[in-house]
């Protein structure tokens, strides 16, 4: 798997988290949807990664 793919999910998983938290202090609606929306889009990316690497594995 690569390393800066997983590097990118995992700064996109605290990006989301902070808007949220911003959202939740703020009381802005959109900024916690925002917020959740961009952390589901890392773990989505996290399990394309773990998916590459067992198809990778199951290959060798």
């Amino acid at each position: 798997m690569s390393t800066e793919d997983r590097l990118k999910a995992t700064a996109k998983n605290v990006e989301g988290k902070a808007q949220e938290a911003a959202g939740n202090v703020t009381g802005d609606p959109e900024d916690r949807a925002e917020g959740k929306a961009k952390q589901t889009e890392a773990e989505v990316r996290h399990s394309a990664e773990n998916l590459k690497d067992k198809v990778k594995k199951a290959l060798d």
